[in-house]
């Protein structure tokens, strides 16, 4: 199973993508998607909906992870952020790939064991559990990494789960 992990901004969206070999998570790709500050915010979202599309055609991923927004005080980023979860989330569709989304909670707690987890720590875990030579960086990567980290075991659960259940 090959995992698309989305960490979505305007600014920076952060991507990851994790694979099972032989039983065990590795990473394929990871990095971030910049746009450049300016007058037309168009732009810049077409530029996230070409370079995730991109990425989805390179790699033909059975699953997009999205992080979830989070709303903290200000609503103006998150209006921004949303938008930029909506370009991935249209990428994925017109490729019918299945899209889910986690919240920053469920994926510190998956991958960190606890959903209050801070970032250095989220970090740590994603280079221990893909076992990567460095920390991923920048943050943005990480936590897209993080987010593949999350659907991968959790799809695998669900699988077996399934199975059982009939």
């Amino acid at each position: 199973m090959i995992v698309l992990g989305i960490d979505p901004g305007v600014a920076n969206t952060g991507y990851g993508i994790v694979a099972h070999d032989r039983g065990r998570l590795v990473a394929l790709d990871g990095g971030v998607v910049e746009t450049a500050p300016g007058p037309d915010p168009g732009a810049r979202l077409a530029a996230i909906h070409r370079e995730v599309g991109a990425l989805m055609d390179a790699y033909r991923p059975e699953a997009v992870a999205v992080e979830d927004l989070y709303f903290g005080a200000n609503a103006r980023s998150a209006f921004a952020v949303g938008q930029a979860r909506g370009v991935v989330i249209l990428a994925a569709g017109q490729r019918a790939i299945p899209c889910v989304s986690y919240t920053p909670q469920q994926v510190k707690a998956a991958v960190c064991g606890s959903g209050r987890a801070a970032k250095d720590q989220v970090q740590r875990m994603v280079q221990t559990l893909l076992a990567l030579s460095d920390l991923p960086r920048p943050d943005h990567a990480a936590d897209a990494l993080a987010v593949a980290i999350c659907h991968a075991n959790g799809a695998r659960m669900a699988a077996a789960l399934a199975g059982v259940a009939g």
